[in-house]
């Protein structure tokens, strides 16, 4: 799915969606998330993909990439913890994955041959794969 996409585009490109500019006084996480959406989306970092994941923005375009990371490296690092990627895909609705199920099945994959994790992303990945068995 990602070998498609122009990778040199941003996601306000591929969305087909220009944002205005953020107000002045914006919050730090609004004005990165808006700088984020107009940069190429193959030169964003494993922190860049964890905190727009995690605001749900640019799923269909941002999942596979983060899935190309965590295939690599399941426990990839942005700024705040070991897996904190992992935990930002993991902790998206079941909408997302009943809407892309082929990335569920990768995800499954890619966690089922994760051990000794902490107990908090042990418990997000138990909740992903029982969530996903149910779909």
């Amino acid at each position: 799915m990602t070998g498609s996409i122009d990778r040199r585009r941003s996601l306000e490109e591929l969305e087909r969606d220009r944002w205005q500019a953020p107000p002045a006084d914006a919050t730090r996480l609004v004005a990165t998330v808006h700088a984020l959406r107009s940069r190429p989306i193959g030169t964003l970092t494993v922190e860049d993909l964890r905190l727009l994941i995690g605001q749900d923005l640019g799923l269909p375009v941002l999942l596979p990439l983060a899935m190309e990371v965590l295939r690599d490296n399941p426990l990839a690092e942005g700024d705040m913890y070991e897996g904190d990627l992992l935990c930002a895909v993991l902790t998206r609705t079941s909408a997302v994955w009943d809407a892309h199920p082929e990335l569920a099945g990768q995800l499954t994959f890619i966690v089922s041959g994760l051990s000794d994790l902490s107990p908090d992303l042990r418990s997000k990945v138990e909740e992903f794969v029982g969530a996903v068995q149910i779909s």
